[in-house]
């Protein structure tokens, strides 16, 4: 969820929740930063770790491959107050990010994965800064990590992990396997087991925890063009029936509060070159018409936005079409992974320049 969970998102998923369910119980995690860009402080990245004065608790998203750098920067939000809960991604599929042997590729390395989570609870023991995991079932079917990866998280004192029930091969193709979730479950009892992938509305939440028997889900793509899916899951949760999905005109208002928090954290031009992706995702299944669609995709103003949302029929109800998968789906491809990288799991050896990136992919 690069590029996507900005304080702005989560600001707006919180609003909604708020509004919608009455209470806000979701906790919104911001997009991943990497530990070593934010031990050398640099500008893109701490401006990532933005968070609203009201917003709490404060999660912040790591992208890690090195125990020491892992140590650093922990210690350094703990010691400077950045967050409240940190969340280690080992889930990122992305080549330029596997094939220096990071993301989803490092769980294989499972000596490696054990220090560097072990450095992050080390770095914050003494504080209330929960540390969590995040993984993939593996890099792919032949090559499965999640049971070690839930095991050796646990031991070294991680408060839960969770899973992506996809292997870094599928990318986001086809459909999660939440029998893997299940095993999981089974597997790792000392930690609550947190389940995620194919998860597009609150049916589909309550699915997963009654087929996997996990303690609670994570949302990616689902929210997509959907920040009040939040409060679905709140009811859904509550055992409330969840309120009617908004009208166009509904989903028009929340994309003019997103433009105003993009806009008040970016800047205006920046704000609406970042709004624009969440466009068509807004829109999808909506009747909206192929010029207006165009127009809103290379909006540059506050003000152009308002002109053109306008132009919608505020009337229309959700559609049925807007239900489902969103966002990047792609196609399952073979991992890009350093050469030798599957010849010794117990190599201990820090992937060179793994973490050379502002955002972690």
């Amino acid at each position: 969820m690069a590029g996507v969970t900005n304080v702005a998102f989560r600001t707006l998923c919180r609003e909604l929740e708020l509004a919608r369910a009455g209470t806000i119980s979701g906790l919104y995690v911001c997009e991943m930063v990497t530990a070593r860009a934010l031990v050398e402080h640099h500008p893109v990245t701490m401006h990532m770790t933005t968070f609203a004065p009201d917003e709490s608790p404060r999660s912040l998203q790591l992208y890690t491959v090195d125990p020491d750098t892992t140590f650093a920067a922990a210690k350094m939000i703990a010691d400077e107050g950045l967050a409240d809960h940190i969340d280690m991604n080992f889930g990122c599929p992305v080549p330029k990010v596997t094939r220096r042997g990071g993301g989803a590729a490092l769980p294989f390395k499972r000596r490696l994965f054990g220090q560097i989570v072990g450095a992050a609870v080390a770095a914050t023991k003494g504080t209330d800064i929960p540390v969590t995991v995040k993984f993939r079932i593996g890099i792919d079917d032949a090559h499965h990590t999640h049971l070690d990866a839930g095991r050796i998280a646990a031991d070294e004192g991680a408060a839960a992990v969770a899973l992506h029930a996809r292997t870094a091969a599928q990318r986001y193709s086809g459909i999660a396997d939440w029998e893997q979730i299940a095993l999981l479950k089974q597997h790792v009892t000392t930690v609550p087991v947190l389940g995620n992938g194919d998860i597009f509305d609150a049916d589909d939440a309550l699915a997963m925890m009654a087929a996997t028997g996990c303690d609670g889900v994570v949302i990616g793509r689902g929210c997509l063009g959907r920040p009040w899916l939040f409060a679905e899951l709140s009811d859904a949760f509550a055992g409330t029936t969840p309120a009617t999905p908004p009208t166009l005109g509904e989903v028009a208002a929340i994309m003019r509060r997103h433009g105003q928090l993009l806009a008040a954290h970016f800047g205006e031009d920046k704000g609406m070159r970042d709004m624009r992706k969440h466009i068509a995702w807004y829109l999808h299944g909506f009747p909206a018409g192929a010029d207006l669609r165009r127009a809103l995709a290379l909006v540059k103003t506050l003000s152009e936005l308002d002109t053109l949302l306008d132009q919608l029929d505020q009337q229309v109800p959700f559609p049925e079409a807007a239900t489902g998968p969103r966002g990047r789906q792609g196609s399952p491809a073979t991992v890009a992974l350093p050469h030798g990288w599957l010849a010794d799991p117990d190599d201990c050896t820090v992937p060179a320049g793994a973490d050379v990136m502002n955002s972690g992919g």
